[in-house]
């Protein structure tokens, strides 16, 4: 660790020990999982001492630069950030409303709040934009400052302009080019929109409605959302939105249906299972990273104020909820730059949050601290300690559950193994258009800083690329039948059976039955074995190649055996391939070869050449951590 390395982390240390938080170690800014905490501070202490004056600090740019203001090299206003207006909007709220009014301070932020309202009403502000806006005006006029911070032209102006009528088609209710979560933005809006007097309740109504019938359609008997109508991809946002939904119910003062709390309660069930020391949350699919994290805040917090958790697990769930908020500031703040990164020193995500967006990013962000916390508070968590035997729970969690997501023409689902401090999942779910060929979506293990895809990237990890001779690429990815659990002893036993593989190279899964396969995972104490076993659907295929690729956080690969590589440091320390020829290891450091929480290291490629599929195949990996 050089000189200005060593600094910073010690400076992270001395801001975690002032406010009671103790790591076990120094926090190493490299290390993809961030710190360990054996105790941290209360929720509400991180919240006040840290990430509000971080806030505070990137709204006083905004004051003194205006449209000139420029984050970690971006001119923010440049960047056609379709949501600024809105988070600025909630920013600057917040800002406002933390202020004693008897403060010098409180009138001068009045003024800048109606400056900055007027000098960002005509930017483009779409979708999620418009409900930070009409929710920061509602926190205005409960507070009685609305005519105040926003002047009558521009709060004219904004009547207008914040409606969800600007991305739902108002006969259908239907969103206009948007994925389906987008009817609870629109619901957001149409609600706050009543409770501004602006129109009455028929249209958030009808929007509630229309979400809850699309939910229940397309989650079924178990309860988590289907991003997509039916085709099966299940994600962070599958388990998110059931929290979503309920955290603006709790914004705007509604009872939550009955089907939501059940629902409430199956999102936070399967999160309760993933709580872990670091504050680390959920491990695959698109837009994680910190917001991984703040998805779990959204539904335990939910959860705990709809009162679908036992006493028990709200403690936990509280215990969690400040990890993840000093891991916030430990972790994803970079203290060089005052931002949240996302997207530099070896992190990535995807392009929907490219570094762009970075001034809203962090807006967003902070936000769902402050109104967490609020919530955390307002439960009597104020100042108190997170549980002292927050540890020793997790270690009476299930070392393996498996949650299923949908069962009809195709079997989805998600497998969850913890182990040596490691929580793992293994989803089997459809990428569906759009995700299908990105690995984060693969049917691979994921595992947060161990195991880990890189946001829109396609190249075989953990999964074999066929690339047949009359051109096809084919890859087994979308269609999941006949999922299987069982155990023996400590270990668990995964088999699923493919009748088509997914033909690469179209925006949505393309089912090729001429290779099919039956697939077993073996999970035991330290180690993870994949077993594949392909046949024709009749006639020969004849192969041109078989691609497979192991990119992991490890460093120093050094071949065993021509298909057994192990690494001198890191958690993985092995990995092993099987039917696959050759395997070559190399170290790298380049796009896209890094994961939301940091770069990988290792690559690890094996290939195999021309083949005729007239007789089954077997192809499989063997890899062993710490």
């Amino acid at each position: 660790m050089n000189l200005a390395r060593t600094i910073r982390a010690s400076a992270a240390l001395l801001a975690l020990v002032s406010i009671g938080a103790a790591p076990v170690a120094h926090p190493n800014l490299e290390d993809p999982h961030g710190t360990y905490y054996t105790t941290v501070a209360p929720m509400n202490q991180t919240v006040e001492r840290r990430i509000m004056p971080q806030l505070d600090r990137l709204l006083h740019k905004l004051i003194d630069q205006r449209r000139d203001t420029t984050l970690d090299g971006v001119r923010v206003f440049d960047a056609h950030d379709k949501f600024l207006p809105g988070k600025i909007a909630a920013g600057m709220t917040y800002l406002l409303l933390d202020t004693s009014r008897s403060s010098p301070k409180f009138d001068a932020y009045l003024r800048d709040y109606r400056a900055i309202a007027d000098m960002t009403v005509d930017d483009d502000n779409e979708s999620w934009g418009i409900y930070y806006y009409i929710s920061a005006l509602y926190k205005l006029k409960k507070a009685g400052l609305l005519d105040s911070a926003v002047s009558a032209p521009t709060l004219a102006k904004l009547r207008r302009k914040l409606d969800w009528r600007t991305f739902v088609d108002a006969k259908t209710m239907q969103p206009i080019n948007l994925p389906n979560n987008y009817t609870g933005v629109a619901f957001s809006i149409a609600r706050l929109r009543m409770l501004m007097g602006w129109e009455d309740a028929s249209a958030s109504d009808a929007l509630l409605k229309r979400m809850i019938d699309h939910y229940r359609q397309y989650s079924g008997r178990y309860g988590f959302a289907d991003e997509t109508d039916g085709q099966g991809r299940f994600d962070r946002y599958s388990v998110l939105l059931a929290g979503e939904i309920a955290q603006r119910l709790i914004e705007t003062g509604m009872a939550p249906p009955p089907e939501l709390k059940i629902w409430l309660r199956k999102s936070a069930e399967l999160m309760l299972l993933r709580l872990n020391m670091t504050g680390e949350g959920w491990e695959y699919g698109r837009s994680i990273g910190p917001y991984g994290e703040t998805c779990f805040l959204e539904v335990l917090t939910a959860a705990a104020k709809f009162g679908v958790l036992s006493p028990t697990e709200e403690r936990m769930a509280y215990a969690y909820s400040s990890r993840v908020a000093a891991r916030y500031m430990d972790f994803w703040v970079d203290p060089e730059t005052g931002s949240v990164n996302m997207w530099d020193k070896g992190r990535r995500t995807d392009a929907y949050r490219g570094k762009h967006r970075i001034f809203g990013e962090n807006l967003s962000l902070d936000r769902q601290y402050l109104y967490t916390n609020e919530e955390w508070n307002e439960l009597g968590f104020k100042d108190r300690a997170p549980a002292p035997d927050y540890a020793a729970w997790l270690k009476s969690l299930s070392r393996s559950t498996f949650t299923y997501f949908a069962r009809d023409d195709y079997d989805r689902g998600l497998l969850t193994i913890r182990d040596r401090g490691h929580v793992i999942g293994l989803p089997l779910v459809n990428g569906a258009k759009g995700q299908h060929m990105h690995n984060p979506y693969f049917p691979i293990p994921a595992s947060t800083g161990m195991l880990s895809g890189a946001a829109d990237a396609d190249y075989p990890l953990l999964v074999p690329r066929f690339t047949l001779a009359d051109g096809s690429v084919l890859m087994p990815l979308a269609w999941f039948k006949q999922i299987e659990i069982s155990h023996q002893g400590d270990r668990t036993i995964v088999t699923y059976h493919m009748d088509a593989m997914d033909r690469m190279g179209q925006d949505a899964p393309q089912r090729d039955p001429r290779i099919r396969v039956t697939t077993s995972y073996v999970f035991s104490p330290g180690s993870i074995t994949r077993e594949d076993r392909y046949s024709s659907g009749g006639a020969q295929i004849d192969i041109a190649a078989i691609d497979l690729d192991f990119v992991g956080f490890s460093t120093a690969p050094h071949a065993v055996s021509p298909t057994e590589v192990a690494f001198a440091k890191g958690e993985v320390s092995r990995f092993r391939a099987t039917g696959l020829g050759r395997c070559t290891a190399e170290p790298v450091d380049v796009p896209p070869f890094r994961a939301p929480s940091g770069a990988l290291h290792s690559r690890v490629s094996c290939h195999r050449g021309a083949v005729e599929l007239d007789a089954p195949l077997t192809i499989g990996w063997t890899l062993s951590y710490h």
